[in-house]
């Protein structure tokens, strides 16, 4: 058995003998604690259980979970821009806008 601590990454993993193994995305930058014991690596953080992966015996190898990265952008495919503006742009225009004539009209006329 072997206990150690690990930073998560960016990438919601943390490395272990070459391998990255999944954890939640949202502990990204915690601590947390890992156990290797029974072929099985144990993620906690804090009192809860995280994350349990078969231990692999390869080398270089990313071993995830899906659920781990459910509420993170691109997590099926990349992320397009014409996504991301149908997002972002106002399906019409607010009420609370003003003509920029209002404004030079306040303001004292043409600049």
């Amino acid at each position: 058995m072997r206990e150690l601590t690990r930073v998560v990454g960016n990438d919601c993993a943390v490395e272990i003998d070459t391998n990255s193994y999944s954890v939640p995305w949202r502990l990204i930058g915690e601590r947390v604690a890992v156990t290797i014991a029974a072929g099985e690596v144990r993620i906690r953080h804090g009192l809860h259980q995280v994350a349990v992966h078969k231990q692999s015996e390869g080398r270089r190898l990313r071993i995830v979970d899906s659920a781990h990265l459910d509420g993170v952008a691109g997590r099926s495919g990349a992320v397009r821009r014409a996504e991301i503006a149908a997002v972002l742009a106002p399906s019409s225009p607010p009420s609370l806008l003003r003509p920029l004539a209002e404004y030079e009209a306040v303001v004292g006329g043409r600049f």
